[in-house]
């Protein structure tokens, strides 16, 4: 599945579009390489995303093309969730 979908059905980033411009400015990393939004992922596959004021890393556990709001959750875990020290 494109990084770009997983995104958007996880609802880790709502829209499509803006997954797909944080991928192309470089601030995710898919099992620490800077990926695109064309970049297939897999079951296992850790995530490292770059939002503006945190980084978020997730582990990829399931991978299906459509789901409900409630089952989105079910297909990632979230290892790590930093914010800058201020």
């Amino acid at each position: 599945m494109r990084l770009d979908k997983f995104l958007k059905v996880s609802r880790i980033i709502k829209r499509r579009t803006v997954a797909k411009e944080i991928a192309d400015k470089g601030r995710i990393q898919v099992n620490d390489r800077v990926a695109k939004s064309s970049t297939d992922v897999s079951v296992g596959d850790t995530l490292t995303i770059g939002f503006g004021n945190k980084t978020l890393v997730v582990r990829v556990d399931e991978l299906v093309d459509t789901t409900k709001k409630n089952d989105a959750e079910s297909m990632y875990t979230i290892l790590d969730q930093r914010t800058p020290a201020k």
